[in-house]
């Protein structure tokens, strides 16, 4: 089921109503969750709801053995070990076997060797990456003591599954969200609202921002060589709207609807496109995957406390698992050195903490050197993003190297009326970057202004052809 689609119009009301009718019955409201939950994925396939089972069994389980076996650490980190083998063994298999077997053909038969790998060619389940490590995270806590093992099976079943943020995040810890399944909710009035008007904001950058801008981003990537210099720099900077506009529209939405129903989820997106350097923009990007690869794979290899070198391979580790997480294709891999190609550089500086606070802060404009910053990380990003969205490597090659070549610079073909759009997104998250999202109008007094404001917005979605766009990061 999509946010952006009339069926999820239809759900969200009904399952707002019925789990605030069983207020103060914790066990009924989490029921509802659970049910509504795999109600909303299972719209996708059915058949895919016995592998989130499974998954949430395991999880569940290995927590209660690592309880039981508290004071002998072998048994507990076998015990953790072999649910990350099962969980991590299903995640390759749904996702990497083909992959790596055609990988693995092409490069044998390139020095001569014929190899029949069986490929499987079976369906990537939605969101699988992200409850995935939702429940890893969960019996990683529990082996470290971070958190206890619930006994609560329909508390932790709803952890892993809750529907706003099941298939694309923010990839919640189990020390945040899982304490919230365990204790009464009460609905809150103003926390209602703020989650309404940051799903507003979310709907209005997935669909007049994000698909207003895809029909020009595949018309010039599906064709780049008819394009000129400027048409091809217009549509990689459109796919860098577009991608920002889907996945963070996807977390406004997932978060304001967890509002609703009195769940604080994580922030993931922290107006990443105002970074003055990478290391910042990794900082305000995907927040809740990045952390995520920080707390279990950065850190527990060394992090940076045993010199350059060991941080060095740290980070090309962690740049290039978070390339292969977005998805079976060396373009995502090549994505993910090219950025830690850029990050390195600050790491051996160790610059790579510059910038912790917000930019411009306390000015409405920033300083020229600021301005420049910006510019350039935004540019860096951008040639990333034009690696990501390729099909393949020779594709992203071959745009850029026409982007450099063609010598011809004319007024862009696609994508002018986005940028009506496009801009004014921008422009409103500048103005309201230090708040948790844009539609936080504390300063805007007047509550009709206010009223305008949202109308406004609301009659520009309604105005949009849309024909509920599946968001970019359900394949992931």
């Amino acid at each position: 089921m999509l946010f952006n689609s009339v069926e999820f119009l239809i759900f969200l009301p009904i399952v707002f109503v019925l789990y605030w009718a069983l207020s103060r019955r914790l066990r009924l409201q989490n029921a509802l969750v659970v049910a509504s939950s795999y109600l909303f994925y299972g719209w996708w396939d059915v058949r895919f709801l016995t592998l989130i089972a499974f998954t949430t069994i395991c999880s569940y389980v290995s927590g209660l053995l690592i309880d039981r076996f508290d004071g002998c650490r072998v048994k507990q980190k076998w015990v953790s070990g072999i649910n990350i083998a099962i969980n991590l063994g299903i995640l390759g298999t749904f996702k990497y076997y083909d992959f790596f077997a055609g990988s693995m053909s092409q490069l044998l038969a390139s020095i001569g060797i014929e190899a029949g790998f069986v490929t499987l060619n079976i369906v990537l389940p939605v969101g699988i990456s992200f409850y995935t490590f939702q429940a890893l995270s969960y019996s990683i806590d529990v082996y470290r003591g971070n958190i206890k093992a619930t006994r609560d099976l329909l508390a932790f079943t709803a952890f892993i599954s809750f529907f706003p943020q099941l298939v694309a995040g923010p990839i919640e810890r189990a020390t945040n969200l899982l304490p919230q399944f365990l204790r009464e909710r009460r609905f809150d009035y103003d926390k209602a609202v703020d989650g309404m008007r940051q799903i507003l904001w979310g709907l209005f950058k997935k669909i007049v921002v994000a698909d207003g801008c895809a029909v020009a981003v595949d018309k010039v990537f599906g064709d780049y060589g008819a394009y000129d210099s400027a048409t091809l720099v217009l549509g990689a900077v459109l796919f860098a709207m577009q991608i920002y506009g889907d996945f963070s529209g996807y977390s406004d939405i997932a978060i304001g609807t967890a509002r609703l129903f009195g769940i604080n989820l994580m922030r993931n997106f922290r107006f990443p496109y105002f970074s003055r350097d990478i290391a910042e923009f990794w900082r305000r990007w995907h927040i809740s995957l990045n952390t995520w690869f920080r707390d279990y794979v950065y850190i527990p290899l060394g992090g940076s406390r045993c010199g350059k070198a060991v941080a060095f391979r740290n980070t090309m580790v962690i740049f290039l698992l978070s390339g292969l997480w977005h998805g079976a294709n060396w373009t995502f891999v090549v994505w993910g050195a090219f950025h830690a190609l850029l990050f390195l550089p600050l790491l051996l500086m160790g610059s790579n903490r510059r910038y912790l606070g917000e930019v411009a802060q306390g000015r409405w404009l920033p300083s020229v050197k600021e301005g420049v910053s910006m510019l350039v990380t935004f540019a860096l990003v951008v040639v990333g993003w034009i690696i990501f969205r390729a099909d393949t490597i020779g594709d992203a090659w071959g745009y850029i190297c026409r982007i450099l070549t063609s010598g011809e610079w004319a007024v862009p073909v696609h994508g002018k009326g986005v940028i009506v759009y496009a801009l004014p997104m921008l422009a409103v998250e500048w103005m309201q970057r230090t708040r948790e999202h844009a539609l936080q109008l504390d300063a805007v007094k007047n509550r009709w202004v206010r009223g305008a404001i949202y109308y406004a917005l609301i009659i520009v979605i309604l105005w949009q052809e849309s024909s509920s766009v599946q968001f970019i990061y359900f394949q992931f």
